[in-house]
């Protein structure tokens, strides 16, 4: 299988424009299922609505991605602001659920 280069530099780090998209505020405790530059993306927000784990890749017939998973690793908050946080690629996912 080929693999796009959109996807090759996904996955040496999620670069500057989707961390960017994920260092904005969602609705707090929700799942959201997007697309961004040609690949599927899913990303669950924790209480305060921070996204704090991704998913990108092709989306499967069930929903589910086939790609990447990343966490994000929040290391420092400041008055209820993220300061520092990185995302760490955990590997690869099947697609056949999160």
């Amino acid at each position: 299988m080929e693999r796009t280069p959109q996807i090759e530099k996904i996955r040496k780090g999620i670069g500057k424009a989707l961390e960017a998209k994920l260092n904005k505020i969602y609705t707090p405790s929700s799942r959201f299922d997007e697309k961004f530059k040609g690949n599927s993306i899913t990303f669950f927000t924790n209480e305060h609505g921070e996204p704090y784990s991704l998913y990108i890749g092709e989306r499967t017939a069930n929903g589910s991605i086939k790609g990447e998973f990343y966490s994000r690793r929040i290391k420092k908050r400041e008055g209820g602001k993220i300061i520092l946080s990185h995302w760490d690629n955990q590997g690869k996912v099947s697609g056949k659920h999160f």
